[in-house]
């Protein structure tokens, strides 16, 4: 067995830090989402306004969320993730600034847009991941950099509740510009910039236009029990969404260098991996919904818990803390059984937390545990979404690739918001002077949220049938020869046959992996039977050379376009050397 080289130690000791920063990243824009959560009914009296206005100080964020997942991961594959990475974490920081200083309606509005616009950094974490790391590292990497979505808004609950409970309600964004600041300096420090780039330039029309159109198609969704969801306001921005989209769509089509790669994106195993996370994210925010409110509901109503906001926020913290420990479990199940297994199991568990939850919200630890149940089981769906995505896209395109998926899942979200906001409203009753939310409308929404984990699985059986990484028993000596069998049985990789002159095999040959820098990532021996394996770090293009005692050595260029599949290359050593 070949050793390690000198170059590949030290590579590896250079990705260290990437994992446990690009998570902390994620967490700190995912908790931009339910940051106001704990003071959202308060909103009208803290900001002098209206409730229906007040509700766009929650929109806002959301809406620039949707739109700069997309553009940032795009931009990202472009001119590098670790920038764009950096710049959506910079404008998060100078959005929280902004609002922490105010308490005027249309500027704490202009806040929350700028700490929205960040979410673009969950898909560039995963982008980055994808090229910087070794390939038997990269699930559970994956893994929670995905899950930090949930992770992320889980635990803002409790501590933003706390906050806001003991202090002035503005030290939220403060902190959170703090977070933003602290993520900043450790991306500089331990986060490398990707050498992959996409080919082509900027589409600035395809930008415009499909922000344009999620804005129509998102403002109706999160406001139409505002409106009405019959008014002419609500349809008419409606039909516009649907005819800009699709103008954006035949746009894209016809262009070089899209925004979305629409055609990439119709691949059935794109198509249905981002409707089944639409589905997910329906699930998830249905019990970001519903646990709280009913926690925090006085006991006088018959079913509420009579809980204080920060004992809320902490019995649905498990829910975000079991998504981030499910991240080693998922990288083991998604290695013996694939990624769309554990797609369909996490969402199974996710079934069986809410069908749980239709007959245990009537104490206090029966909460924890439906929030254990729902976020274990979306920490494995969310955690297989990155993986069936970028083993369908090439490197190039996996910025935006994983834009759109995680743009699927904030529609996802909205979607849950406004369905569930209606039927908590309309199943509402009076008790005294307020309007409060009923156990049937909890229910209704519980059934909801199974509902579109039932849609979402019935798309997920459909996904092609991916392969699992190769089952190993490891005999190494050391965990150094443990990686290195691991990467050996990779499917990423080239691999072939080396023959002489003669076109006889040649065993014991020496193939060296040469990247688009000169320097070895990687090398293997041949077999008696003449033939290699070499794993491949990354997509990209190479130079294998071949050497082997008593042969002229031997080179041959060689590209890799990333994905599970082997590239085959045969090398033919030249005459013997006398």
């Amino acid at each position: 067995m070949s050793q390690p080289t000198t170059d590949q130690q030290a590579a590896s000791r250079g990705t260290r830090g990437v994992v446990p920063v690009l998570a902390f990243a994620g967490i700190t824009v995912a908790v931009m989402q339910t940051l106001l959560v704990p003071v959202i009914k308060d909103l009208p009296q803290l900001l002098s306004t209206s409730p229906s206005n007040a509700t766009w100080v929650m929109t806002s964020t959301l809406l620039a969320g949707a739109v700069a997942t997309p553009i940032m991961g795009r931009l990202g594959d472009l001119y590098g993730k670790r920038r764009m990475l950096l710049a959506s974490l910079a404008i998060m920081v100078i959005g929280s600034l902004i609002a922490g200083f105010t308490s005027d309606l249309l500027v704490m509005i202009s806040g929350r847009a700028l700490q929205g616009f960040a979410m673009g950094a969950i898909p560039l974490g995963i982008g980055l991941m994808r090229d910087e790391l070794p390939r038997e590292k990269l699930g559970s990497a994956m893994a929670l950099m995905s899950s930090s979505i949930g992770v992320g808004g889980g635990l803002a609950l409790p501590l933003a509740a706390l906050v806001a409970q003991h202090t002035n309600w503005h030290a939220l964004f403060f902190g959170s510009a703090g977070l933003g600041v602290v993520a900043i300096l450790l991306t500089l420090l331990f986060v490398p910039e990707s050498d992959v780039r996409a080919e082509g330039t900027f589409d600035v029309f395809g930008a415009l236009g499909l922000s344009a159109g999620l804005i129509l198609l998102l403002l109706p969704i999160t406001k139409g029990s505002d409106w009405g969801w019959g008014s002419a306001t609500t349809l008419g921005l409606l039909g516009a969404a649907v005819l800009v989209l699709v103008l954006w769509g035949v746009m894209e089509l016809r262009i070089e260098a899209p925004l979305v790669n629409l055609r990439t994106t119709a691949r059935r195993e794109v198509l249905l991996t981002n409707l089944a996370s639409m589905m997910v994210g329906v699930a998830f925010y249905a019990i970001s919904l519903v646990l709280p409110q009913l926690l925090q509901l006085p006991s006088a109503t018959g079913y509420g818990l009579g809980q204080s906001m920060v004992v809320a926020g902490l019995c649905v913290a498990p829910l975000g803390l079991t998504m981030m420990l499910t991240a080693p479990v998922y990288a083991r199940l998604s290695a013996k059984y694939g990624p769309k297994t554990t797609l369909i199991l996490g969402m199974v568990i996710i079934a069986i937390g809410y069908g749980a939850g239709l007959g245990l919200m009537s104490e206090v630890w029966q909460t924890i545990v439906i929030s254990i149940v729902v976020g274990a089981g979306i920490g494995l769906a969310y955690s297989s979404l990155p993986a069936l995505i970028i083993g369908a896209v090439d490197p190039s395109e996996t910025g935006a690739a994983n834009g759109l998926n995680t743009l699927m899942r904030s529609i996802g979200t909205s979607v849950s918001s406004a369905v569930i906001g209606m039927v908590l409203a309309n199943t509402s009753k009076d008790f005294g002077p307020v309007a409060l939310p009923t156990m049937h409308g909890f229910r209704v929404s519980f059934l909801i949220a199974t509902a579109a984990v039932a849609g979402g699985l019935t798309l997920a059986v459909f996904l092609p049938k991916g392969r699992p990484a190769a089952k190993l028993q490891l005999r190494a000596s050391s965990e150094e020869d443990a990686v290195l069998e691991r990467a050996t049985e990779a499917l990423s990789a080239f691999h072939g046959l080396v023959v002489g002159a003669s076109g006889a095999p040649v065993a014991h040959a020496e193939v060296t992996l040469i990247d688009g820098h000169g320097r070895r990532a990687g090398s293997a021996r041949t077999d008696e039977s003449g033939r290699y394996t070499v794993p491949v770090p990354r997509g990209g293009a190479y130079v294998l050379t071949a050497t082997a005692a008593g042969h002229a050595p031997f080179e041959s260029s060689a590209t890799h376009h990333g994905g599970d599949d082997p590239v085959t290359v045969d090398l033919a050593l030249a005459t013997p050397v006398l």
